[in-house]
């Protein structure tokens, strides 16, 4: 069977790893992949992009299955035109995705289903949105309405903040995010206390496999401090999803939101992602969906997963999954990020990179912002690695990681010290 990744970044680079170990799989494409897809002998690049032209290329070089990972192809629409020509593809359609492209469509859909999530409003207009502010005191959450990357949510501490956030997304838009119709809106939300973890299952519509559990580290520097990024690094397992949280978890979000998309007329199949807010007592609550595995989750992710992740896609695809059981590692995976300078807001690009160890079980460099230029590996992105291993520990895999990413070298790298900081201290 022949398999095409959509996408150029870490999440795809680990997704198209894994899919390469099946003996069901000939050959893994990364459309358009990076330096480290480039580097592996069982992947190859392909350097295609848009709706289009990709379901033509996997038309003509009959692939059996595509992946989708990042949102952007699935905001725009690419499992509709994938399927709308008999191929078998797997990612949310276009309606489907609107739970992460639109927060508002995705707040409203949480509320009208009893999910528990933040109380919250909609503002297009930045006098009532300044005025809701007002009111309501900080700390308070500020997102923007489209896809984002990632980076257009602000966690206000004080009243100053989110109101520069409002400025920031509904009259500048700064943060170069997609509007959907009807131009720049903002959701603005009350402030969950708790811990995130990251919750994400393969669904084909109807049945829902949960993936193991991770947790992310979204700010830039050292203790949680500095910007929001991306995210910088994550582990698996998590050990704040504890298994009375994840069997509440599946139960009063996972489930109900795939049943509540079905009954609205649009199922979902695909990776489904849940962000969640787990409080003192044990109740999570569902800060965001996204329609796709998380980076850097994936990576961890895809070190423990030892089932084969083409079965699991393929079925999931073709709604055909069923009570499928995944096996895991039982060992720790972390994956530490390596940023290029000036990240997140203005990445440099053109760094050479050295001292990339030759990967081994425990241990590999997944690529996100890297490309080929003659035979060196240089920087093309914010997050350039992701430093990913197995241990029977988090101190072990700490340790381990920590290790690999002081041999690499690339001009102004920046990571943080402490990833897997919470999982040491439950």
């Amino acid at each position: 069977m022949k398999v095409l990744v959509i996408g150029g970044g870490g999440r795809e680079h680990a997704l198209a790893w894994k899919l390469a170990q099946s003996p069901k799989v000939q050959a893994v494409y990364v459309a358009p992949g990076n330096g480290g897809t480039s580097m592996d002998p069982r992947l190859e690049n392909v350097p295609i992009e848009g709706n289009v032209a990709l379901r033509d290329w996997a038309i003509a070089n009959k692939i059996a299955l595509t992946v989708v990972g990042p949102e952007a192809p699935l905001a725009a629409g690419v499992v509709d035109e994938f399927q709308a020509h008999g191929l078998r593809v797997f990612g949310p359609t276009q309606a489907a995705a609107q739970l992460e492209s639109s927060k508002a469509f995705s707040k409203a859909f949480m509320k009208r289903h009893g999910i528990p999530t933040a109380e919250y409003e909609t503002f297009s207009d930045p006098a009532k949105a300044h005025e809701y502010v007002d009111r309501k005191g900080a700390p308070i959450v500020v997102k923007a309405d489209g896809l984002a990357a990632g980076k257009g949510v602000v966690v206000a501490m004080s009243t100053a903040e989110a109101h520069e956030a409002i400025d920031f997304m509904l009259l500048d838009n700064k943060l170069g995010v997609t509007h959907n119709e009807g131009g720049a809106r903002v959701v603005i939300e009350e402030f969950l206390q708790g811990e995130e973890a990251s919750f994400i299952v393969v669904c084909d519509g109807k049945s829902v496999v949960p993936l193991a559990t991770s947790q992310d580290h979204k700010r830039l520097k050292d203790g949680d401090l500095g910007p929001n990024t991306g995210g910088m690094g994550a582990y698996s397992p998590a050990p704040i999803v504890t298994p009375a949280i994840h069997a509440r978890a599946m139960r009063e979000i996972i489930i109900p939101t795939i049943k509540g998309m079905e009954k609205d007329g649009i199922p979902y199949t695909g990776f489904l992602y849940a962000g969640l807010m787990i409080d003192r007592d044990g109740h999570p609550k569902t800060l965001e969906f996204n329609c796709r595995m998380g980076d850097p989750e994936t990576q961890p992710i895809m070190m423990r997963l030892k089932s084969d992740l083409y079965d699991v896609l393929h079925a999931a695809a073709g709604q055909q999954l069923g009570d499928m059981e995944l096996q895991w590692d039982r060992r720790t995976a972390l994956g530490v990020v390596m940023a290029a300078a000036g990240y997140p807001l203005s990445p440099r690009k053109g760094d050479a990179i050295t001292g990339l160890p030759k990967p081994t079980d425990e241990a590999v460099v997944f690529h996100a912002g890297t490309t080929r230029k003659g035979d060196d590996i240089v920087t093309s992105g914010g997050r350039v690695l992701c430093v990913t291993v197995l241990a029977d520990t988090v101190k072990a895999a700490q340790a381990h990681a920590y290790e690999i990413a002081q041999g690499i070298h690339f001009d102004g790298a920046q990571y943080r010290h402490d990833i897997g900081h919470r999982a040491i201290k439950h």
